[in-house]
């Protein structure tokens, strides 16, 4: 774009790239779409379901996991467990050719 009308037809427009043209990450660094889908566990082996969505709270993101076998105490949800995204502190590990994330985080955390 040279100029301010050709930029301004684009307003609201989608943009999209292939993954292929992504830059590659870092070690430890991962794009918020490899993360979505992961099951977490913690070194125990509670396992507390899948992370479907990722949450950027401007402090650190969050993981927003939710469990395919327990539910609410308050309703008959699916329980969401809410994970701080802090490498090393509550994210232990990322292996994404097992689909897992370890994490340092109990489930009773912030119970319902």
């Amino acid at each position: 774009m040279n100029d301010r009308d050709q930029a301004e037809a684009l307003k609201r427009a989608r943009i999209a790239i292939n993954a292929s043209q992504l830059p590659e990450t870092a070690e430890n660094e991962f794009y918020w779409r490899d993360l979505k889908g992961l099951q977490v566990i913690n070194p125990a082996g509670y396992a507390f379901g899948q992370v479907v969505d990722i949450l950027e709270t401007g402090a650190n993101d969050v993981l927003v996991v939710r469990s395919s076998q327990l539910k609410n105490k308050s309703n008959d949800k699916a329980k969401e467990f809410l994970i701080p995204y802090l490498w090393q502190r509550v994210i232990l590990k990322v292996d994404l050719e097992a689909g897992l994330i370890e994490v340092d985080w109990e489930p009773d955390y912030l119970d319902d």
